[in-house]
Parts: C-alpha cells; sequence; structure tokens
C-alpha cells in the first residue's frame, strides 16, 4: 500500500467547545485523558489533552450560542471511537454517571462488535467498542466499491504504479 505523504499515525483531534472548561473535565474524568502543557503563543482559549496515544485540543467557540443544539444520539453520525476492555463496565459506569447513551453492534463472520454511543459537553458523538476483536482485512483493488473516491481510470493507474515499483 503506497503512502504517499508519509504519514506514520493519527496526532489530534481538535473540537470547539462551548466550554473549554466543562470539556476537559468530561474528557479528564469520564475518558481518562490527562491535560497536556499548549504552547503559550496561540491567542485564543483552549487546553490540549492526551492519551492512548493521541491528543485532544479543546478550543474555545468564540460564539457558544451559536454552536449546534445537542441532537439525538445517531450511531451514523460523526464520532470518535475508542476501544475497551469491558462493554459491561463501561454501561454500568454511564449508567451511575447518569450519561445518556444507545447501544448498538455489528457482526461479521459469526464475531460480535459491542457498540456504546453518547455525546460529550459539546455534542460531539462518542463511540466505546470491543471493535479490536474485529480483524482489518484490507480489500482487494477490485473490490472497491464505486462509491469510493477511486474511479476505474484511477484504480489502474494504481495498478501501474505498483507494477512500475516492483520493477525497480
Amino acid at each position: 500500500m503506497e503512502n504517499p505523504l508519509q504519514l506514520k499515525c493519527l496526532n489530534h483531534i481538535s473540537l470547539v467547545c462551548r466550554s473549554v472548561e466543562k470539556s476537559v473535565d468530561f474528557y479528564q474524568n469520564i475518558l481518562g485523558f490527562f491535560p497536556v502543557k499548549r504552547p503559550g503563543s496561540f491567542d485564543f482559549s483552549g487546553a490540549w489533552l492526551f492519551n492512548y496515544g493521541i491528543g485532544i485540543h479543546l478550543l474555545q467557540s468564540d460564539n457558544p450560542d451559536s454552536m449546534p443544539k445537542i441532537g439525538g444520539i445517531n450511531p451514523k453520525n460523526n464520532h470518535i471511537s475508542f476501544q475497551c476492555e469491558s462493554m459491561a463496565l463501561l454501561e454500568k459506569k454511564l449508567k451511575e454517571l447518569n450519561i445518556e447513551y444507545v447501544t448498538s453492534g455489528v457482526e461479521e463472520g459469526g464475531i460480535r462488535v459491542d457498540q456504546l454511543f453518547f455525546h460529550d459537553p459539546n455534542g460531539y458523538m462518542i463511540e466505546l467498542c470491543n471493535c479490536d476483536i474485529l480483524p482489518v482485512t484490507p480489500l482487494p483493488v477490485d473490490s472497491i466499491h464505486s462509491s469510493c473516491s477511486l474511479t476505474n481510470r484511477n484504480v489502474r493507474r494504481l495498478r501501474q504504479q505498483e507494477q512500475q515499483v516492483q520493477l525497480q
């Protein structure tokens, strides 16, 4: 698989917040992130947190009242997903914290993945799952669906590039 931009890993996500303080409390005390030093040269309010190999950069909204209202929990919306060890423990903890959530699941090849979705204080959806039990299986180039951005012409171009690399 080609890596044209020489990417290494996900570094961080940035989230615009109604309240950085409430968001720090949530990401620290609910999801286990810890605050890290943020460059002092920024001229806007925010906070940086880190854990699990990724950073979360919280940015204070210039106009919190104009941020979208928090809607219902829909697993098909944009979300951040974290793998966990015990779905039962998670569900128990969220009930104790009185955090509204929905459960879902997916099954493939006899393997069931359990999912739990809820919102952070800003309405960003969080998924907690045992997704690591589902194998990551790369698709052959021939099976890329037409809904993907790669067209047949791009697939042919990629194959040609792979062949050229193999010949070198």
